[in-house]
C-alpha cells in the first residue's frame, strides 16, 4: 500500500472518486430545492439559471483538475491558494472550508432528525441525529476507504433514484403511465414563454442552483489520498461533470413538463415536508403510491452522506493545514496505522456536535452559525479561480508548455474568469431586496445574516496578511514543483 511520507495513505480508486464527485451534488438542491426554482423562474427559466451554473461549475471543475492533478493534495485549495496567491490568502481559504463543512455536519445531523420524524414522529429528533453523528465518526475513523466505500454506496442510490426519476417522467409525458400532463402548457409556463419574472427570476434561481451545486469540488480534496491522482482525477472530473448536468437538466424539464409551475406544492418544498418533492409529486402522479416513502429514504441517504463528507473533508482541511503550521501541531497528527488525521476528525465532530446542541439548547445561536457559513462555499470557488489564473501564468511565465501538464483545463482563461464572476454574482446578488431604499432603510439583519461569511473570511485574511508581512507572490518566483515526489 503506497502511503504520503506525512502520513496520510493514498486508498481511494477511481470509481470512489468517480461515485463522491457525482454523490456531492446530487442531494437536497436536487431532490428538494429544484421546484422552487421552477415556481420562481418558470421551467425554462430554471433550466436556463442550471445550465448556465452548470457551465461555471464545469469551468471550476476543470481548473481544480488541472491543479489537483499536477499537486495532489489533501489540503486541495488551500494549498493551491497559498503557492499560488499569497499565504494569507490560503491560511483564510482553509479556514473558511473547514468551519463551513464543520457546521454543515451539524445541519445535516439536524435534519436526519426531521427526516427520520416522516416515519417516527414519537422519537425525538436529537436521538437520531446523535445516532448518524457517532455512525459517520467511527466510518471516518477506520479508514479513508472506508469512507469512499460508503460514498460509494450511498451515491449509487442517489444515482438509481433519479434514474427512476427520469423513466418514469418520460413514461408519464408520454401518457404510458399516469394521467398525461398538458406538457406544452406546462413548458411555456401558461403561455409565459416559459419563463417568470424574465432576468431577476433567473438570477434568483442562480442562488439556489449554485447551493445545488456545492460540494463537486470535494474531489479536489480526496486527490490526496486516491492511488492514482494523475488518471483517477480527470475521470473523475470529466465523466461524472456531464452525468451531473445530465441530471439536473432532465429532472428540471421532466418536473417543469408534468408539475404546472403555478403547483403551490412546488414552493412548499422543504427538508420537512418531504410530501411535497417534486420527484414525490411526479412519482404520486405516475400511480406509485409509497412515493413519499420512497424519496424519504432516498433524501435521507443524501443528507448522512452529505454529513459523512462534511467529517472527511474538513478533517484533511484542518490537517493540511497543520502541515504548513496554519493549525496547531497537534492537528497534524495522524494514526500510524490507518493514516486517519484523528485529532482533526474529532475537532471537527466536536464542532459539529457543539453547532447541533445549540440548536437544541438555543436556536438563535445556531441560526447565526448556519448564516455564518452561508457563502463559505462560494467563497472556496471564487479562490480555486483566482489559484488556477494564477497556477497557469506562473507555469507560461517560468518557461513551461501546457502540453507539460498531465491534464490541463481548456479555454483558459476564459473558463476561470467566467468562474470569478460569476461565483462574485450569486455571493452579491444573494439578498439584493434587503438593501431596498436609502441606508437607514437598509434590513441590516437580515445583511448580516446572510453576507456574515464574507467579513469573517476578510478578517482571517488581513488578519494574518498583518500579523506575518504576507505578501502576493511573484508569478516568476511560484513554487510549482509537484507533491508525487512526496508519496513513497
Amino acid at each position: 500500500m503506497s502511503q504520503e511520507s506525512n502520513g496520510l495513505r493514498r486508498t481511494l480508486k477511481t470509481r470512489h472518486l468517480s461515485m463522491i464527485a457525482l454523490g456531492g451534488t446530487i442531494g437536497t438542491g436536487l431532490f428538494l430545492s429544484s421546484g422552487a426554482t421552477i415556481s420562481q423562474a418558470g421551467p425554462l427559466g430554471a433550466l436556463t439559471a442550471y445550465a448556465v451554473m452548470g457551465a461555471m461549475v464545469f469551468f471550476l471543475m476543470t481548473s481544480l483538475g488541472e491543479m489537483a492533478t499536477h499537486n495532489p493534495v489533501s489540503g486541495s485549495f488551500s494549498v493551491y491558494a497559498d503557492k499560488y496567491v499569497e499565504p494569507a490568502f490560503g491560511f483564510a481559504m482553509g479556514w473558511n472550508y473547514w468551519f463551513n463543512w464543520a457546521i454543515t455536519v451539524a445541519v445535516e445531523a439536524a435534519t436526519v432528525g426531521v427526516v427520520m420524524q416522516y416515519w417516527w414522529p414519537s422519537i425525538p429528533g436529537w436521538i437520531w441525529a446523535g445516532a448518524v453523528l457517532l455512525l459517520i465518526t467511527l466510518i471516518n475513523l477506520f479508514s479513508a476507504r472506508a469512507y469512499g466505500e460508503t460514498e460509494f454506496w450511498m451515491a449509487l442510490i442517489k444515482v438509481i433514484a433519479v434514474i427512476l426519476f427520469m423513466i418514469v417522467g418520460v413514461l408519464t409525458i408520454l401518457g404510458i403511465m399516469g394521467n398525461q400532463p398538458d406538457v406544452a402548457n406546462n413548458l411555456s409556463a401558461d403561455g409565459h414563454h416559459g419563463f417568470i419574472g424574465g432576468a431577476a427570476g433567473i438570477l434568483s434561481v442562480f442562488m439556489v442552483a449554485g447551493f445545488s451545486f456545492q460540494g463537486t469540488e470535494m474531489v479536489g480534496i480526496t486527490a490526496g489520498e486516491s492511488e492514482t491522482p494523475e488518471t483517477s482525477v480527470p475521470k473523475a472530473i470529466s465523466q461524472v461533470f456531464w452525468r451531473i448536468l445530465l441530471f439536473y437538466i432532465l429532472a428540471i424539464f421532466i418536473i417543469g413538463a408534468i408539475i404546472n409551475y403555478k403547483d403551490p406544492s412546488l414552493l412548499k418544498a422543504s427538508e420537512s415536508n418531504v410530501a411535497v418533492s417534486p420527484f414525490t409529486l411526479v412519482f404520486k402522479q405516475a400511480g406509485f403510491a409509497l412515493a413519499a416513502s420512497v424519496m424519504n429514504a432516498v433524501i435521507l441517504t443524501s443528507v448522512i452522506s452529505s454529513a459523512n463528507s462534511g467529517v472527511y473533508a474538513s478533517s484533511r482541511m484542518l490537517w493540511s493545514m497543520a502541515q504548513k503550521g496554519m493549525a496547531p501541531k497537534i492537528f497534524g497528527k495522524t494514526n500510524t496505522r490507518t493514516g486517519i488525521p484523528v485529532p482533526a476528525l474529532l475537532l471537527t465532530v466536536a464542532v459539529g456536535l457543539f453547532s447541533f446542541l445549540t440548536s437544541v439548547l438555543g436556536p438563535d445561536i445556531y441560526y447565526y452559525l448556519v448564516a455564518a457559513s452561508g457563502l463559505t462555499g462560494f467563497i472556496a470557488w471564487i479562490g480555486i479561480a483566482v489559484s488556477h489564473y494564477r497556477f497557469r501564468r506562473a507555469w507560461i511565465k517560468q518557461g513551461h508548455s501546457v502540453s507539460e501538464l498531465r491534464y490541463h483545463a481548456k479555454w483558459f482563461p476564459f473558463g476561470p474568469i467566467l468562474a470569478l464572476i460569476l461565483s462574485f454574482v450569486v455571493v452579491i446578488g444573494q439578498d439584493t431586496s434587503s438593501f431596498a431604499g436609502s441606508i437607514t432603510h437598509w434590513n441590516w439583519e437580515a445583511i448580516i445574516t446572510t453576507y456574515m461569511s464574507v467579513p469573517l473570511f476578510l478578517v482571517l485574511y488581513f488578519s494574518y496578511k498583518i500579523k506575518n508581512k504576507s505578501r502576493v507572490r511573484k508569478l516568476e518566483d511560484i513554487d510549482l514543483s509537484s507533491s508525487h515526489s512526496d508519496v513513497e
